[in-house]
This record gives structure tokens, sequence and C-alpha cells, in this order.
């Protein structure tokens, strides 16, 4: 499986790996290829200053985690990604997952998510 892991789910297989069930996390560690978007870090600062989500440790150190603990790629945002977003309907509105789908649309990427909105652009998903 290719896998793009959406924002929280990151950060729950970092910080709150319970949270994710078995089946998630067994295919977090089987993935042939799994890609957090650099899109993740991005809505993480965000959200972080906003006083929306508390990391355990600074957000460097989350993205080497992600990297080197999760053995996951990071995903640069491409044009072709952010024009990909200009055909997304209006299901959701959060635009850090409108993003996310579009590279998952592009990339051919299967999207491991709690996040029932992302249902409603056909994209493969792993729900969590």
């Amino acid at each position: 499986m290719r896998l793009l892991l959406d924002t929280h789910v990151a950060l729950w297989a970092l910080q709150e790996p319970a949270r994710l069930s078995r089946r998630t996390r067994a295919a977090i560690a089987r993935a042939q290829i799994l890609v957090v978007s650099v899109v993740s870090p991005w809505e993480l600062a965000i959200k972080q200053a906003l006083g929306k989500v508390r990391l355990q440790r600074p957000l460097a150190h989350v993205v080497r985690a992600l990297v080197d603990d999760l053995a996951a790629s990071v995903l640069d945002v491409s044009l072709e990604h952010v024009l990909a977003v200009e055909a997304l309907p209006a299901h959701h509105g959060d635009p850090f997952d409108r993003l996310l789908i579009a590279q998952a649309q592009v990339e051919r990427l299967t999207i491991a998510t709690s996040d029932r909105h992302f249902a409603a652009y056909g994209v493969p998903l792993l729900e969590v």
C-alpha cells in the first residue's frame, strides 16, 4: 500500500499510538511507501501557534521522528498538487485537508484518516 498519513494520524502514530487501531498500526508498518506531506508540519505549526494543538516536543523533532521512527518520506507540495485543489468540489473547507486530498489524487496514494469528509472525494482511504 502507498500510504499518506493525515496530520492527526501522523501525530497519533508518534505521540499516542494506542489511538490507532491494530489494523492501522499494521498498515503503517507494512506500507510499501509511507508518506507524510510537508503540509502536515505546516498545519501543526499554525495550529500550535493558535493553541489548537500541543506537541510533546519541538516541531522539528516531530518531523525528524516521522522520518526516522516511522520511516516515512516527506512529500513536497508541487504546482500540480496546488492546481489539483482547484478541481476539488467543496465537500471539505479545511485548506490543509484539501491539499492532502489533491496530493493523494495526483500521487495515487491511500490516505490514513479519521476524517469522514475525505470519502466524498473518492480517494482511497484507510479509515482509522
